[in-house]
């Protein structure tokens, strides 16, 4: 049986209370096993808050798990009173920092199998001297990881993106052959080895309108991504467009496709969010190690409140068992 750490993210945001959820709601006989790379004091302080009757146990790799109970690995400890909910601070930052390092640590031990994390604050990393954009690309340091990519990932769609964090006005310039080659042929690798895909059909999405029809709209389609498209299916890659943005997730989501590569952050994300809102799972391709994630964020305004759903975290918690499963068939 598969073991995977849930990071607990950011103890000012959610995190904490989508961790309570996700084990009051997952069966005893559950063949998914996690355990938490956390703080109990935070969790005990979130429980009686939520008025939660779950058992909360310090644990460590090579005891048994406890039952009905979340095994907690201590990693930091918290005074009670030294944050308020949504309120992150320096501390919250180095602690959140600190469950990211201990779960690739314990992977790389052989004590866990993969990882699940809950959100973070970019900015709080950042201001307790963390200069990363965020977890993915901590991660990837981490692990000494050079090629690597971000899915978003649910049963109807699958996104991952040529660009990301950045602002819409640089997206243009960013449009090389290589960069679109590279992520094509990360998603390829990732749907046949992580989803247990044998022939997977990738759809390349245009970055202008009606895919920049003739360079009326633009030329990148021409330029940058058709060429790239034409180089992965000369080695071998089903892989087919550009396609005008406003028509491929349509064809992604009845089934045509099994992920689309987009060209910017809010192209991909938002028919990704609007079909997976509740259930989206992000998923870090190209690590060493199997890392999926909540596709939310810290929520800070929501924190504390009894009202954060823990859909995306128990669906995150799933797929790493079912990556960790495939890569072991698959190698």
């Amino acid at each position: 049986m598969k073991t995977i750490g849930i990071t607990m993210g950011c103890p000012a945001g959610i995190g904490p209370e989508i961790i309570l959820r996700h084990f009051e709601q997952t069966p005893e006989n559950s063949a998914v096993r996690a355990v938490v790379l956390g703080d109990t004091a935070v969790l005990k302080r979130c429980r009686k808050e939520l008025g939660s009757r779950m058992d909360i146990t310090p644990w460590m790799p090579g005891t048994s798990l406890p039952a009905n109970s979340i095994p907690v690995i201590e990693v930091s400890s918290l005074p009670e009173n030294s944050f308020n909910w949504g309120e992150p601070n320096h501390s919250t930052a180095d602690a959140m920092a600190a469950y990211i390092q201990k779960g690739v640590e314990f992977i790389k031990k052989g004590w866990l199998d993969g990882i699940t994390t809950c959100p973070i604050s970019k900015e709080a990393l950042n201001d307790a001297g963390y200069e990363f954009p965020g977890h993915t690309e901590m991660l990837a340091h981490l692990t000494a990881s050079e090629n690597f990519a971000m899915m978003m990932s649910g049963s109807r769609l699958k996104v991952t993106l040529v660009t990301i964090h950045c602002p819409l006005s640089k997206v243009p310039a960013m449009m090389s052959i290589p960069r679109i080659l590279r992520l094509i042929q990360i998603t390829h690798r990732a749907l046949k080895i992580d989803f247990a895909i044998d022939k997977p059909r990738i759809a390349v999405a245009g970055l202008n309108p009606h895919g920049g029809e003739n360079q009326l709209f633009g030329s990148e389609e021409i330029h940058a991504i058709s060429p790239a498209v034409s180089r992965s299916q000369s080695n071998g890659i089903d892989v087919s467009g550009p396609y005008p943005p406003d028509t491929v997730f349509f064809k992604a989501a009845r089934g045509d496709f099994d992920a689309v590569v987009c060209m910017y952050h809010d192209q991909g994300l938002i028919p990704f969010k609007l079909l997976h809102f509740n259930d989206g799972v992000n998923v870090t391709l190209g690590l060493p190690i199997v890392r999926t994630s909540v596709d939310h964020g810290t929520a800070y305004d929501i924190a504390g409140k009894g009202v954060a759903s823990p859909e995306s975290l128990s669906e995150a918690v799933k797929l790493a068992v079912e990556i960790c499963r495939n890569r072991q068939n698959n190698f």
